[in-house]
């Protein structure tokens, strides 16, 4: 059992040897990834009330629920999965010189008018208040969001299980020049590239299921042939950006109204063939709730129940490839969707695609006690292509509610799970499929 640990990461990586420098090397470490992660104690779950927003009553004029985030944490506890808030991880607020690292001082001076704050949030009466106020009672909320983004990447390529959910963020409308569609920072863009400078990674896939295209990132990235797009979304609403979609590598374009059968076969589809052509170092999740009945802004018909299945397929193919995934939360427009995510992550954890402090302890106790039995040194092993061990879990025969749903026979790399009995037939009038695009060039760049 020790060695199962071991290879999934989750034992202690600090020669005994180089213990006594931690707390020196905390303080070189950058700001944004420093904090009191111990996975022995704490999921790798980033949140701080400091997310919600209130303002007066005005954020009940845009249909997001700005106090979503908020609720989630709270089912998570009530369902026993969070025993309290010091299980969690806490952000810090992003500060003008770190967004610098991606946005542009004009773009930034820019907010300091509640007029362009009030076209990015879409509440209108924001323009006549005071920006000190939209300062402190809405922007600083949106960057204690980024920060949280920032650290959960750093808590998925670090932190030993390999994943991490920030609660906020997915802020995917909001490109270095230009916030908007209630986005005022990139958050995933200021993540992948602090990843890159501070933590040696190159390649990584943003996996968007949102039910808005992510016209925010994809500008950034426009020319970066390390960074691969996989965009499914409702192409009939916002923001129906041309110039965008050249740098999306891995094109879903739904039509309205698409339900959980056309939507689901999809994923199941695309997301291991590109995870097969492209094989990143980091996954960026963002996992939008606005594709669910009812959402009057993302008019698809995906229902609880698939916004679960589309989670658990998405976790399933990052763990059994070993690929370190953060989720962030993004879209979703109705007082419902608290409860979905919170049910999904509870469900991901059920399935044990999130183990959480108490696999960690456990391990540590195992490796422990094998130490104390065992005879020499225990041997390194390298888990860089090794399936991880908890996804193995998730494949037992006729366990998981979400196991069900899967056939286990081959599809495309001949191990992975397919649904039954769906396709993605070119005849398929529900959507628009471009997949394995051109790479992006130079000239696709916007301007700065």
């Amino acid at each position: 059992r020790a060695f199962k640990y071991i290879r999934m990461g989750l034992g202690s990586s600090v020669p005994e040897e180089h213990k006594e420098n931690e707390e020196e090397q905390d303080q070189d470490e950058f700001r944004l990834y420093r904090s009191d992660f111990d996975a022995r104690k704490k999921w790798p779950i980033v949140y701080s009330n400091e997310y919600n927003i209130s303002f007066a009553g005005l954020e009940r004029m845009h249909p997001f629920d700005s106090g979503k985030w908020g609720k989630i944490f709270e089912k998570l506890k009530e369902q026993g999965m969070i025993a309290g808030d010091d299980t969690v991880v806490k952000p810090v607020e992003v500060n003008q010189e770190e967004l610098l690292a991606v946005h542009t001082e004009r773009y930034l001076s820019s907010l300091r008018s509640s007029t362009t704050v009030a076209y990015i949030t879409e509440v209108p009466p924001v323009a006549i208040l005071p920006n000190s106020l939209v300062q402190k009672l809405l922007l600083s909320k949106f960057r204690k969001q980024t920060g949280g983004t920032i650290l959960a990447t750093k808590l998925a390529l670090t932190g030993g299980q390999k994943w991490a959910i920030n609660l906020g963020g997915g802020f995917h409308h909001c490109h270095a020049q230009e916030g908007g569609g209630f986005c005022a920072y990139a958050d995933i863009t200021l993540a992948i590239k602090f990843a890159r400078q501070h933590l040696g990674i190159q390649k990584v896939m943003i996996i968007d299921f949102d039910a808005h295209q992510g016209n925010g990132h994809e500008r950034d990235f426009m020319a970066d042939n390390n960074v691969y797009i996989l965009d499914m979304y409702n192409r009939w609403i916002y923001p129906g950006d041309t110039q965008a979609k050249r740098a999306i590598s891995c094109r879903l374009e739904l039509d309205l109204h698409t339900k959980d059968d056309s939507y689901l076969a999809k994923i199941e589809r695309h997301v291991p063939s590109s995870l097969g052509d492209f094989k990143p170092d980091l996954i960026v999740y963002n996992a939008g709730t606005d594709i669910l009945i009812g959402d009057a802004l993302g008019q698809l018909d995906i229902t609880p129940e698939g916004v679960k299945n589309r989670d658990f397929l998405v976790f399933s193919e990052a763990r059994r490839r070993g690929i370190p995934i953060v989720m962030v939360t993004s879209g979703g427009y109705q007082r419902n969707n608290a409860e979905v995510i919170a049910n999904s992550i509870l469900n991901l954890n059920k399935e044990n695609l999130i183990p959480g402090p108490n696999v960690v302890a456990q391990a540590e106790a195992d490796i422990q006690e094998s130490a104390t039995s065992v005879q020499g040194e225990v041997p390194a092993l390298d888990n860089s292509n090794e399936m991880d061990q908890a996804s193995q879990v998730t494949r037992r025969s006729g366990e998981g509610e979400n196991t069900a749903r899967l056939n286990q026979s081959s599809a495309m790399d001949g191990t992975s799970p397919t649904l039954m009995d769906q396709s993605d037939s070119p005849n398929d009038i529900s959507s628009s499929t471009s997949c394995g695009a051109e790479p992006k060039t130079l000239s696709d760049k916007k301007e700065e």
